[in-house]
């Protein structure tokens, strides 16, 4: 067996092999085009392993493991942005030139960022419509809206800190988008006040929670100066089902709280 190198332990040779673009001549940036959404694919990947373990931390009460994860995340949600700024290099024109070779491929068909959304508490019905049975990871997708998120975890967290988390929230439809709770927004705010090691925490949630959202509402505008008002591709319904997110926290109950602090 040869020994192991940089370009076997990655995989390189494969992995250069994955970028074909499909106009003919090639132009020029459709291979941006498709290098930019693989590296988000990968960096979705990664997002949904540390937030497996994110839940973890948190319902074992592991308040140092969520705080160097959070941090994490959070430094990857910077990157998924910054990577807009790469995008944006591109013109309409540019991107017309090759817009059609797509076909019904549309970014609305990525499964990894709809599972992000549910395994961070964000379960949408309409989701579902843009999702076909026979697409990979569909049955991954299905097998998420049944699992508790990292909010319901969350709760977890709360409580081994003393929090009095409401039955109704243990027992709560997983099928459904965590809402904000009173009850839960008054244990928060206690920790603030009564264990600073924690407001860390909950500081590092809220910094990764405004970073999701900034690159909802870069992708939107990205979306809007590229094809306007169009439909997507493949006929996705474009720019209103990604308005539908925006400004939507996932950690509602830390928002929540902020004029009380």
């Amino acid at each position: 067996m040869p020994p192991l190198t940089y370009a076997s332990y990655l995989d390189l040779e494969k992995l250069l092999t994955l970028q074909k673009p499909r106009s003919t001549p090639a132009e020029h940036d459709e291979m941006l085009f498709i290098i930019i959404h693989q590296t988000y694919e990968l960096w979705f990947k990664e997002l949904l392993h540390e937030f497996e373990k994110i839940k973890r931390d948190f319902s074992a009460g592991d308040l140092f493991g969520a705080i160097h994860t959070f941090k994490r995340v959070r430094t990857i949600m910077k990157v998924l942005v910054a990577q807009i700024d790469i995008l944006e290099t591109m013109t309409p024109s540019s991107f017309s030139s090759f817009r059609d070779r797509l076909e019904t491929a549309s970014g609305f068909q990525s499964i990894q960022f709809r599972e992000i959304e549910f395994v961070l508490g964000y379960k949408r019905e309409s989701t579902l419509r843009y999702v076909r049975p026979d697409f990979p990871g569909y049955e991954r997708l299905q097998q998420l809206l049944g699992e508790r998120t990292v909010v319901d975890h969350f709760y977890d967290f709360l409580a081994t800190r003393g929090g009095r988390i409401p039955a109704d929230l243990k027992n709560r439809d997983l099928t459904q988008t965590n809402e904000p709770n009173e009850q839960v927004q008054k244990e928060i705010l206690r920790l603030y006040k009564s264990a600073p090691e924690c407001s860390i925490l909950f500081e590092l949630m809220t910094d990764f929670d405004e970073g999701l959202q900034e690159w909802r509402y870069r992708h939107i505008k990205l979306v809007e100066r590229t094809i306007g008002a169009k439909k997507g591709t493949g006929g996705s319904p474009g720019v209103p089902f990604l308005k539908e997110s925006l400004f939507k926290p996932i950690f509602h109950d830390l928002w929540a709280i902020r004029h009380e602090m």
